[in-house]
């Protein structure tokens, strides 16, 4: 009888560990990315390079890098730094698709707390440290 119980369990467990089969199988999602690879610059365009301010930031990867993505995502960017330091941007841009009112708009879109001062057109950025 005592082998009888055990067969009987022994039954059970292997019929409970093949019916159970957990076979969820994960969910591939796809997602395109902009890389910087894929942005196109006109050779041709004239590209002229401007410094300001940014006051507000708080970090230097929550604020600076945030408001750094944003300008370069721009059409007609070329190139830009946020250095959260000194709290100066340097940003080259296409001068026939990018203006300084709208590298000054895009900071103040990313929050309400930066504000945009001293934005001045320069030949050469200033020396990061």
């Amino acid at each position: 009888m005592n082998i009888f119980k055990n067969l009987m369990v022994l039954a059970v467990m292997v019929l409970a560990t093949v019916s159970c089969k957990n076979e969820a199988k994960p969910e591939v999602k796809t997602v395109e990315v902009a890389s910087e690879t894929s942005k196109t610059l006109d050779p041709n365009a004239t590209y002229a390079k401007a410094e300001f301010t940014i006051d507000g930031m708080t970090c230097e990867i929550g604020c600076a890098r945030t408001i750094e993505k944003k300008i370069a995502k721009m059409e007609g960017v070329k190139s830009a730094k946020v250095d959260f330091d000194k709290k100066l941007a340097m940003v080259e841009y296409n001068e026939a698709k990018v203006s300084t009112t709208s590298l000054t708009t895009t900071v103040t879109n990313v929050a309400d707390i930066y504000k945009v001062s001293d934005m001045k057109t320069v030949n050469d950025f200033s020396t990061v440290e």
